[in-house]
Formats: C-alpha cells, sequence, structure tokens
C-alpha cells in the first residue's frame, strides 16, 4: 500500500526533528562568551541610558542640600530579526522512496545554515564596529568602538588611540584604558576586562601572552605582569567568525553591555503542500543581536 503524504510526514517528522536538534547543538554556540542573553515579547526592544548623578557636595552646616538631576542620555534599540530557511522534497522523490535519504542530508545542511547565520549575526557588532570599518553604531550614534564616546561629562574611550596588533604593550594599554572608564556624569567607575575575544590567527598570541610566566619576546627576568596580577581571569575565547584576522577585543565587568535577545525560539515544522505534492520543512527563530553600553566591550582592529 502507497504512504500518503500526510502518512509521511507524521512517520518522518518526529525523527527530522530529532536529526536536526542533534546537529544543530554540535555547533558551539561561541556568541554566548560575547553576550547577555534576555527573553524579548515584542518586535523591538529599547533600553534608555541613565547618566546617575555627579559626586556629592559637601553641605554646610546649617544651608540646604544640593539636588542633582538624572538624564536620559541615549536609547539603544534592538530590533528583532526573523531568520528562516526550508527545503521541499519533491513528489517524485517520494514516489521514488528517496525521501528518506535526502530529508537527512537536508535536514542536517538546515541545522548548519541556521547554526552559522546565528553565529555570524552574533559577530557582526565586533565586525562592522571597528573604527576603519565604521558600520556598527552604539546608541550614542558612533562607532561601536570609538575613542569619542559621548557623555554628559565629556568622552571616553573604548579602543586604542592609535590602533595595534594584539602584543604585550597594546594588550597593557588596553587594560589602562579600561581602568579609565568613567559613567555618563564623569564618574570613576573601576571597570576591568574580564575575557579577551579573538579571531582563530591571534590565538598563538594571546596563549603566549596570557599564560607565560615571563615578559613574552624578552630575555629579561621580567614577569610577565598580565598574568601575575590576574588581569583578564577568563582568559580568552577563540571567535571563528571575527572577519579581521588581527582584530582582538576585551569583555568588560561594566554590566549592560552587549546583549542578545531572544524573540521566538528555534523551531521546526512540516507540512506537505497540495498543488505540487512536495513535503516542506522549515525552522524559523527571532532574535536580534546588540549593544546597550559600549563600556562592556573593548575592541581593536590591529594595526
Amino acid at each position: 500500500m502507497a504512504i500518503s503524504r500526510n502518512q509521511l510526514v507524521k512517520e518522518l517528522e518526529p525523527g527530522l526533528n530529532a536529526l536536526f536538534g542533534l546537529e544543530y547543538k554540535q555547533y558551539e554556540n561561541q556568541s554566548s562568551e560575547i553576550y547577555t542573553t534576555e527573553s524579548s515579547d515584542r518586535a523591538f526592544e529599547e533600553e534608555v541610558m541613565l547618566s546617575g548623578f555627579a559626586s556629592a557636595s559637601v553641605k554646610p552646616e546649617g544651608s540646604g542640600v544640593t539636588y542633582d538631576n538624572a538624564q536620559e542620555t541615549f536609547t539603544a534599540r534592538y530590533t528583532n530579526e526573523t531568520i528562516a530557511l526550508a527545503f521541499a522534497i519533491t513528489e517524485e522523490a517520494i514516489e521514488d522512496n528517496l525521501y528518506d535519504r535526502l530529508a537527512s542530508r537536508y535536514t542536517k545542511a538546515l541545522a548548519r545554515s541556521m547554526a552559522n547565520t546565528k553565529q555570524v549575526k552574533a559577530a557582526t557588532p565586533l565586525n562592522q564596529g571597528l573604527p576603519a570599518i565604521d558600520n556598527f553604531d552604539s546608541g550614542d550614534a558612533v562607532s561601536l568602538f570609538n575613542t569619542s564616546h559621548p557623555t554628559i561629562a565629556g568622552t571616553f574611550q573604548n579602543t586604542l588611540t592609535t590602533q595595534a596588533d594584539l602584543n604585550e604593550t597594546s594588550l597593557e594599554q588596553a587594560l589602562i584604558d579600561i581602568a579609565a572608564l568613567t559613567d555618563e556624569r564623569g564618574l570613576k567607575i573601576a571597570a576591568k576586562g574580564v575575557k579577551m575575544i579573538i579571531p582563530s590567527a591571534n590565538q598563538f598570541t594571546a596563549e603566549r601572552l596570557m599564560k607565560s610566566q615571563g615578559r613574552v619576546g624578552t630575555a629579561d627576568n621580567d614577569i610577565n605582569a598580565v598574568k601575575s596580577l590576574g588581569m583578564i581571569p577568563q582568559g580568552y575565547r577563540v571567535n571563528n567568525y571575527l572577519t579581521d584576522t588581527d582584530s582582538w577585543y576585551i569583555i568588560t565587568d561594566v554590566p549592560n553591555g552587549m546583549k542578545h535577545f531572544d524573540r521566538s525560539p528555534l523551531t521546526t515544522k512540516m507540512e506537505g503542500d497540495f498543488d505540487t505534492g512536495n513535503v516542506r520543512y522549515k525552522a524559523r527563530e527571532r532574535y536580534v543581536f546588540g549593544v546597550s553600553d559600549p563600556r562592556g566591550i573593548y575592541g581593536v582592529e590591529g594595526a
């Protein structure tokens, strides 16, 4: 007895869903090393950045207390995108009993495509926000990595003044810049570097800089200050989706930095088409990657 299209869908769908899940999980979620994930329940999310207060002043005896006003500085908007892809198995392939083999191969390819797209989307702010590219702005309307992020009190920087490849000098300068970060009112926030994100081409340099007991590339008996001081305590992570091979980034401990909003989790669906006789299988999810406070990351494009 020939199997109907509806029967085929019922028989194939659970197995393909399981196969899709297994294949999807094989791909490392490298974006989780960069972003904090939050749920979303609408088309877009907005985070309003507040200035906080200036330094408290001395109150002379008998005089009134000084008042200050927190101000809205800028709004970071996250617009969710729908990511979807599908494939179809023709009626003729079903007739020729090719559906099982084709469905398995196509499902694995679909999982790979969905996983790859998510990681590419996650890397886009880092790739496009570099000074020379300047194609991804933070909420303050300047490139994500900039030497002049505007504040009420002046500016702050989250990139080197002169771009440089990853080495001892540039890394130390980046950590100095991070420690010098101020809030919107110019108050020191004592920020620290937590984790380094690098393309694969930089992993050998990062390994030597982060783990050598002595200074890298010298015959002196000097200690490796970055290691001995316990700076960048979470070490480094390789991200294979960074397009600039000599770029490097440091995630800081400043909250509300890089964020990933999840609007609709990944789902799959299979159905038959009456007109063509084809069986179709679709994967779909909605999300967005972006930044609220650019102090949460420091990025350098290399020399």
